[in-house]
């Protein structure tokens, strides 16, 4: 399918915003110095950049992240996959993050997995596992099926239903999107994640920082709509693991169970104790998830 982009307004509320933004990933990523920049990849929605961790003897992980987050605030995670195996981070164009900010209007989810085609063949000759988290995973499934993904990972995925709504938190987003401050943003962080979280943790705090940066500097995302059904069909035949947080508000095992057995014959596994964020929440679990598609 041949996506053409409408081009919309940028990322960045102003220039000033971006050097924020930007400057945060740069001192967030020199905390891995084992995570190296490759060069900017061109490509039809602009230059892409991608990072690059060695690791374990592994099947190679590509990481997507999900709406409104980026390369730099996957870093922790993507430490404990790389124990197994080496690790690709990328930001992808028009979000938040250290690649061109320009973002999409007209059909997005479509663009992006054209994208991720057309930027697959540019950084690896071999075999990737695709870990799309959240909107990444929407990406994912866009995306089309070849030689270089060795299987899909969908965590907290959109794309193949619509996302639950509550009103903790629409009302946790709406005063975050208002008034983005720490408090706000600590108490989105505490929405998106699973119960018992400790939201004045280092992790959490970093993660309510960015969160308050985006929303004071950039024109935030959204969850994609639902993909057509064809998208699905291609992948018939590929290893796909779907998992979600027990706790997950907008994707919940109930809410994937049919669509993810409908669409993919695919199980959904459940992440006991997680929320929305799984992969920053229980690293180690999804570490597990990687190594059924080494076997």
């Amino acid at each position: 399918m041949t996506v053409v982009p409408l081009r919309a307004a940028r990322v960045y509320r102003s220039e000033n915003a971006e050097r924020s933004v930007h400057a945060w990933c740069h001192k967030t990523l020199s905390q891995w110095p084992e995570l190296g920049p490759l060069p900017p990849v061109q490509t039809r929605l602009g230059s892409t950049q991608v990072f690059r961790a060695e690791g374990g003897p592994g099947t190679p992980v590509l990481v997507l992240s999900g709406v409104n987050f980026s390369a730099a605030t996957t870093v922790s995670a993507a430490r404990v996959l790389a124990k197994d195996r080496p690790v690709y981070l990328v930001d992808p164009p028009g979000q938040p993050g250290l690649s061109h900010g320009q973002r999409l209007g007209g059909a997005r989810t479509e663009a992006y997995g054209a994208w991720l085609d057309e930027l697959l063949p540019q950084i690896t000759d071999e075999p990737v596992i695709v870990l799309g988290h959240s909107r990444g995973a929407a990406t994912a499934l866009a995306s089309t099926p070849s030689s270089r993904v060795a299987g899909l990972l969908l965590l907290n995925p959109a794309g193949l239903t619509a996302a639950g709504l509550s009103s903790e938190s629409v009302w946790a987003t709406l005063s975050w999107m208002l008034h983005p401050n720490e408090h706000t943003s600590g108490k989105l962080v505490a929405c998106l994640k699973g119960p018992g979280t400790d939201v004045g943790g280092v992790e959490c705090r970093s993660e309510a920082e960015w969160l308050t940066l985006v929303a004071r500097h950039c024109r935030t995302g959204s969850m994609p709509h639902p993909l057509n059904a064809e998208f699905f069909r291609a992948w018939a035949g590929c290893p796909i693991t779907v998992a979600t947080g027990s706790h997950d508000r907008y994707f919940s095992p109930a809410r994937l169970h049919g669509p993810a057995r409908r669409f993919l014959d695919a199980k959904v596994r459940t992440i006991e104790g997680a929320g929305h964020l799984s992969l920053h929440e229980q690293p180690d679990e999804v570490r597990e998830f990687l190594r059924g598609f080494d076997a």
